[in-house]
């Protein structure tokens, strides 16, 4: 039988595996899930699965093994979910059959025909449905909704609380629990202060600025096509943050020299990306939020709706993708009253 091999690695390399397809099997189908497990094991919006056909597994190129990497196996699943023990990228996990994500591979523009986005799963786990509010089209191929007949309220976690616009701090916490911490609303000192240009927006000073970002770095790191970010000044989060940015269980890396980021050491989770150019304000994980209202925590965050952050970057590794993502954004933007652009400081 023929076969095509693809081969995969995160972002610091310890990770590298192929897969041996067969060609009869492709294109492999890619669903998002939005289910509360995957993103906050994942810090993204949403992950990124493709089912691999029975009896494919990955094979590994040593150094990097199976054993090399951190597992993760919740009480409520009987699937084991790996990730790498130096970035965290996720890749993927088994449960008989293994299921990776296709943001590691390096196959995967749509004229290789190896991949294809098929569905939106459980999108009502988030009560603003997501992602899956942003676009339900890629390449003219109008992707599926599979709720598998669960309510909302067995599959949303914390986010089944109601919203409370009037909030004072907002709960950030991994799936696991090992790294959790809230996040304040912007105090008057902090927006009366110079500290605060370029991280507040004119249009509502009681939220913090979020954007997507397709960046090839974050792409290694999470596992994921996309991963969205809140911007918070670092004094606006308890407990107060070491110089390291390591608390509980996260563990840390540098994907460059001025660069740190910061992940759950036990679930996998990305929690923080830090550069030294700018040591008073961290990027928060968007996908570890616990927004009653759902995964674009609207009534804690001002969307860059119009604007990815390194469009370039996602339009080479999947232009359809990305070109969903970006023109969904600014629909959706539109519609809820967010900027189209802002420059980040």
């Amino acid at each position: 039988m023929a076969t095509k091999t693809l081969m995969a690695s995160c972002q610091c390399k310890n990770v590298q595996f192929t897969v041996a397809v067969p060609t009869e099997c492709f294109p492999l189908n890619i669903h998002l899930c939005h289910c509360s497990i995957c993103r906050y094991t994942h810090g993204a919006p949403c992950s990124f699965h493709a089912p691999l056909p029975v009896g494919v597994e990955p094979q590994f190129i040593a150094p990097s093994s199976l054993n090399k990497l951190t597992s993760y196996q919740h009480p409520a699943s009987t699937a084991t979910g790996y990730f790498c023990s130096t970035c965290g990228c996720q890749i993927g996990g088994a449960d008989g059959q293994w299921v990776i994500t296709p943001a590691i591979f390096d196959a995967n523009r749509e004229d290789e025909g190896i991949w294809k986005f098929n569905a939106h799963m459980l999108p009502t786990s988030a009560p603003d449905g997501g992602l899956a509010a942003v676009f339900s089209l890629i390449d003219g191929h109008r992707m599926e909704i599979e709720n598998l007949g669960l309510s909302p309220q067995a599959i949303a976690g914390s986010d089944s609380q109601p919203p409370d616009p009037e909030s004072k701090e907002l709960l950030a916490q991994c799936h696991c629990g090992g790294v959790s911490f809230t996040i304040a609303r912007p105090s008057e000192e902090f927006i009366a202060s110079p500290r605060s240009k370029g991280w507040i927006s004119p249009l509502d000073k009681s939220k913090w600025l979020a954007s997507m970002d397709l960046c090839d770095d974050c792409r290694l790191v999470t596992g994921t096509h996309v991963i969205s970010w809140m911007f918070v000044s670092i004094d606006h989060i308890t407990p107060r943050l070491p110089k390291d940015l390591l608390i509980g269980s996260a563990k840390g890396y540098r994907s460059s020299k001025d660069v740190l980021r910061v992940f759950c050491g036990t679930c996998g989770a990305t929690v923080f990306y830090h550069c030294d150019g700018r040591p008073e304000i961290v990027d928060v994980a968007m996908g570890i939020l616990r927004a009653p209202e759902g995964a674009m925590a609207e009534n804690w965050s001002v969307w860059r709706a119009g604007r990815a952050s390194f469009p370039e970057n996602g339009m080479r590794y999947h232009a359809g993708f990305s070109r969903a993502l970006i023109e969904g954004m600014q629909r959706w933007g539109a519609e809820r009253g967010h900027p189209q652009d802002f420059e980040i400081a």
